[in-house]
């Protein structure tokens, strides 16, 4: 496995050796090389003829342009929101993608919508990069950690598809690489995080756990204040609109599966990828979000180190929802990063590293298999995770033995 190069060297950090940054280096270009052809071809960005290519981003600036024309609630009338996408890419299309996300994030909707739909598209993209590149570079705690996080298999199902994964990831690992440097800073990185709220679920329960007050309080308030000033934007009928839509979304996506059960990288998209009901999916993703919670909870009121319960949130938040795609991936990287900087300060465990290739593999032939193989990439962190908890909490026992015995 790749990672195998990365040495444990206790005390000291992580370093790449030759193999592992050619393997990234390769990994970038091909993404560029991707990225740089289809813009050409015209099936990325623009098409040929100058019309906008339909993509998952059309969303955003369909809804921005309706708020820029003092319809906010309309964003969440599908029938409306779809003639004004049509209006983006400059000739109706097939399909359609709904905005789900609630009335505050309306406001960097609108802000985008200014530009034209290729211009906000590439600013929205290659704008929340760099937030991602920032946050996984801060936690692995070196500069290297720019090509490892830039080389990140799920990268370029974001890039294409114009999604909202860099920002996600880079809200979630800064919030946690800051919550005992800055606790305010990291607060207001969670409160902004409730653009997508399926994503934060577990931050108040990991934060009470951990009693982290402050990063509680002004977490709280911050969303508090995203949503007043939604309300004071848009009023009470976006609100109202958004709430009715969150069934609607279900039903579609979930009940009815019409993005594709294989693309949703979740116990419930496994599920019934495999053929399983809907109420059978709804069982294993129940269960796996309580076993989700109830690990969050008991690593962070445990002495476990500050990786590991970083680790431990990043990963759960992701096993809890049953609404997870490719793109959403990216945060991956933030649990992975942790595990790579603990490894490199105190040591890998055996066959961690491997772990960490595989997972990586996993994410990097979504493309030609069609599967939720990502969500079986989270059940692979989780483990690492997992047995870092349990190893630190064996060598604490023992090590509170051993003195316990010198002192006798």
């Amino acid at each position: 496995m790749a990672f195998y190069a990365i040495p444990s060297e206790p005390g000291g950090s992580v370093k790449l050796v030759r193999p592992v940054e050619l393997i990234c280096f390769a990994l970038i270009v091909a993404n560029a090389v991707y990225l740089a052809t289809s813009f050409v071809d015209g099936i990325w960005l623009v098409a040929r003829d100058g019309s906008g290519v339909p993509s998952d981003f059309v969303n955003v600036w369909a809804a921005g342009r309706l708020v820029l024309e003092g319809q906010a609630a309309a964003a969440y009338d599908w029938p409306t929101h779809k003639a004004v996408e049509d209006v983006a890419i400059g000739h109706p299309f097939a399909g359609y993608f709904g905005w789900h996300y609630p009335p505050p994030f309306l406001f960097v909707a609108a802000a985008l919508s200014l530009l034209s739909y290729a211009g906000a598209y590439a600013l929205w993209s290659f704008g929340t990069f760099p937030v991602y590149l920032a946050a996984i570079r801060a936690i692995v705690g070196n500069r290297f950690g720019y090509l490892l996080a830039a080389a990140f298999p799920p990268v370029l199902a974001n890039f294409v598809v114009g999604q909202n994964g860099f920002l996600s990831a880079g809200l979630i690992g800064g919030a946690l690489i800051l919550l005992d440097r800055r606790p305010i800073a990291a607060g207001v990185l969670i409160g902004l995080l409730t653009y997508k709220p399926h994503l934060g679920l577990l931050f108040p329960i990991a934060l009470a756990a951990g009693t982290r007050w402050r990063v509680f309080v002004s977490a709280t308030i911050v969303a508090g204040a995203l949503a007043g000033a939604s309300w004071l934007a848009f009023g009470n009928s976006a609100w109202a609109a958004f709430v009715a839509n969150i069934g609607h979304t279900s039903q579609v996506f979930l009940s009815q599966g019409q993005a594709d059960w294989a693309k949703l990288q979740t116990a419930f998209g496994l599920t019934r990828a495999l053929g399983g009901s809907e109420p059978l999916a709804w069982s294993v993703q129940g269960v796996l979000a309580l076993l989700a919670t109830g690990a969050t909870a008991i690593v962070w009121r445990s002495n476990a180190s500050e990786d590991t319960k970083a680790a431990t949130l990043a990963t759960a938040t992701m096993l809890a929802t049953p609404y997870l795609y490719m793109y959403d991936l990216v945060v991956l990287a933030v649990p992975l990063a942790f595990l790579l900087h603990r490894g490199g300060a105190h040591g890998f465990l055996a066959h961690e590293t491997a772990g960490i290739g595989v997972a990586c593999l996993l994410l990097l032939i979504f493309p030609v298999v069609k599967a939720p193989v990502g969500f079986l990439a989270v059940l692979v962190v989780a483990a690492l995770v997992a047995r870092r908890a349990v190893t630190e909490r064996r060598n604490a026992a023992q090590h509170f033995l051993r003195t316990a015995a010198q002192q006798q």
